[in-house]
């Protein structure tokens, strides 16, 4: 009853609108924030960019991530999922300090904080920051100490044209709130996701005869619920501490048929269906509190996730032969727990940082295997390698220094290492121990208002996935994918440079450049005899440019409009481990754009735009075949966009207009494929179809 509640509710502020719209057209309001100007920052002494909350009004925000979303020529870089806390990698900060979790940071934060809580929003240069790991441009989201009680929702249903189910419960629901000196946000939210696809899959011969056709019908369906709760205290004196409770049930059903047509009549009906019914929990926990001439942070983390999945692919031949059948079976508890202090403290113009690191990171998996049999029953069969576990303890240790070197440039440095053991467990294989260096040294340099410019070298060790270290069949493709207990994590030497201009009324650009020199790059390496896996091979390098700009139109007399464009290229190189031969990175994203264009009608709470998304990949290089997976070329969207619908924000958006479709370009081979001859080409060209989504969004 209560999701028909719900529909029915944003049906009616949906059919609300069409007035709405009439009476917008007619009647202009008072205020016109629509031809106000774009949002321009103020600069400060020390070389802060400052914007407020009245620079977004043209936007009619809901929450600080609104604000946040529309500062020019800023791109929000989500926090990676790197080795325990480590150093920072998101580029947002609430009132000055970072959010280190594994729940979203800063960025899923401040979705759930009402834009009246905002007092300004900083951009700033990574390097006079004292936090580790960060270059470029930063924001400093600043929140006013009297929190405003009040609430979030929104309400994000999506459906697909073709093959997939309606996602009707997709949004969320948050409540923010202070008593004395204890604030809190408790939160609902339902991030759901479809995906669908349908159409031809064509096997060719190596001389170009049909030897399969595939008419095959997918679809997933994702949902995690998040229920959380945040809470915030302050004292005794300058003491504040943060705990975050969060528990999240999830399921991902997999539908896969596929009606096959072969050339030498055996036709037959492949189904897959895949289940997965798991829940995590975190829990954050942070304390700050003054002792002797700095302060000491103590930060907490524990997270425990249960992922059971299964597998089951049937194969029904048309002739009556005996069906065929694989099910794989994969229980997995994941657990991470971690410990860090932070210390900081000032000597004049100098800002100093100690920080301890303790994680533990573990996988018991336990993997099963079985065959279909004639009666129509699977019988298990022997998989050793699909279980086990293990097991990584880590310790780190980082001091930083930062600190301006004139007016215009400043300088953090950062040097330290880590330590650790990475074993199975249940093997009988000795415990692997590593020490390694890392660090960063950063500069930054602003010359005037209108440029400025960072540097950044840096000595990084990377993340690795424990699932690698055991065996994971691909049912679907028939492949193999032998685990490997050898597998260490990359490192690398990564230096990047960003230069930023102001262009004053017409916006703002910025060009990021990056060279990375990787030892034990993470690809798929031959195992044992004939088996193939992920591993390690020994250097490699990634080179690439991003570009972000924000232009505004207004100059050109298009007032309360902009653009938004991204765009990016990268080139990778490592050396095959069966030709010898240098080629790219498997699955490398080689370039990417994404064009934005948005336009606020003047006189009205009406805005209107589109979308034109480009994610473009590269190979990945197995040992027995190459394949490429893509989807496009290009996404094109376009929305339009009601900011006062009785007090809520109603948007409606149409996805995938140019009709972009699925690719896959595959070739396998009798063997490993720099001795075997190529056994059959396959050809997807399917289709995706368009995507209608529906947006309502409001504060209570």
């Amino acid at each position: 009853m209560f999701r028909y509640r719900v529909i029915g509710l944003g049906l009616l502020a949906g059919a609300s609108l069409l007035p709405c719209i009439a009476l917008a057209q007619t009647t202009a309001p008072s205020a016109d924030p629509a031809v106000s100007p774009p949002p321009k920052a103020s600069a400060t002494a020390d070389g802060k960019q400052v914007y407020t909350p009245e620079d977004f009004a043209r936007f009619a925000p809901k929450t600080a991530y609104d604000m946040l979303v529309q500062v020019p020529g800023f791109t929000i870089k989500s926090a990676d999922q790197e080795r325990g806390l480590g150093q920072a990698s998101e580029n947002v900060l609430i009132n000055g300090e970072r959010v280190a979790d594994k729940q979203g940071g800063a960025v899923v934060q401040l979705q759930k904080v009402a834009a009246g809580n905002v007092t300004r929003i900083e951009i700033v240069s990574a390097s006079t920051l004292g936090i580790a790991g960060l270059v470029g441009q930063v924001a400093n989201v600043v929140l006013s100490d009297a929190t405003k009680s009040g609430g979030q929702f929104e309400w994000r249903p999506d459906f697909r044209a073709h093959y997939s189910v309606p996602n009707r419960y997709r949004g969320s629901v948050s409540y923010t709130g202070k008593t004395g000196k204890l604030d809190y946000t408790l939160s609902v939210e339902d991030q759901a996701g479809r995906g669908a696809i349908g159409g031809p899959v064509l096997l060719y011969a190596p001389n170009g005869a049909l030897l399969e056709r595939r008419d095959e019908v997918f679809h997933s369906e994702s949902d995690t619920m998040y229920v959380k709760a945040k809470l915030g205290f302050q004292g005794p004196g300058s003491a504040k501490g943060h705990l975050t409770l969060s528990y999240s049930p999830y399921w991902g059903p997999v539908y896969d048929i596929e009606h096959i047509t072969r050339a030498d009549g055996n036709d037959s009906t492949r189904l897959r269906k895949q289940q997965l019914n798991g829940w995590f929990y975190d829990i954050n926990a942070d304390y700050e509190f003054a002792i002797g001439p700095g302060r000491l942070k103590l930060i907490g983390l524990r997270h425990f996730d249960h992922e059971p999945i299964v597998s089951t692919q049937v194969e029904d031949f048309a002739n009556g032969s005996p069906s065929e059948g694989t099910r794989f079976g994969r229980n997995s508890h994941i657990a991470e727990t971690i410990g860090r202090g932070e210390y900081r403290w000032k000597t004049g113009k100098n800002d100093w940082q100690v920080s301890l690191e303790r994680a533990v990171n573990s996988l018991d998996q336990r993997g099963s295997l079985a065959t279909l049999q004639p009666d129509g029953e699977f019988t298990p069969i022997p998989f050793p390698d699909g279980s086990g576990k293990v097991q990584e303890i880590r310790y780190e240790g980082l001091v930083t220094l930062s600190r301006p070197l004139g007016a215009k440039l400043s300088l953090q440095v950062a040097g330290g290492a880590e330590v650790s053991t990475l074993e199975r467990l249940d093997g009988n294989l000795p415990a692997r121990r590593f020490f390694r260096p890392k660090g960063s040294v950063t500069l930054g340099w602003q010359p005037d208002k209108d440029w400025d410019l960072s540097l950044k070298v840096r000595r990084r060790v990377g993340q690795i996935s424990f699932y690698d270290f055991l065996s994971q069949p691909n049912l679907k493709e028939n492949r193999p994918n032998t685990g490997n207990a050898d597998l260490v994590p990359p490192q690398s030497w990564e230096f990047e440079g960003e230069i930023g201009r102001n262009l004053g009324a017409a916006g703002k650009t910025r060009l990021r450049g990056y060279y990375h020199r990787i030892e034990d790059i993470v690809d798929i390496i031959p195992i044992g005899v004939d088996g193939q896996g992920v591993g390690n091979l020994p250097n490699a390098t990634r080179m690439g440019l991003e570009s972000t700009s924000t232009i505004q139109l207004g100059p050109l007399g298009l007032k309360g409009m902009k653009i938004d464009a991204t765009l990016g290229i990268e080139r990778t190189r490592v050396r095959d481990p069966l030709t010898g031969e240098m080629r790219p990175i498997s699955n490398t994203m080689d370039r990417w754009a994404d064009i934005t264009l948005r336009h606020d009608i003047p006189h009205s709470n009406l805005a209107w735009g589109g979308e034109a998304t480009l994610n473009h990949y590269g190979f990945y290089y197995y040992l027995t075949e190459v394949n490429r997976e893509w989807e496009g070329p290009w996404y094109i969207s376009a929305f339009i966009e009601h900011k006062d619908v009785f007090g809520l924000t109603v948007r409606a958006q149409v996805t995938n207009i140019t009709n972009a479709r699925h690719f896959y370009d595959r070739y396998v081979y009798d063997g490993r494929r720099n001795t075997s001859p190529l056994l059959y080409h396959q050809v997807n060209n399917q289709l995706v179809g368009p995507m209608f989504m529906f947006t309502v969004r409001g504060s209570f």
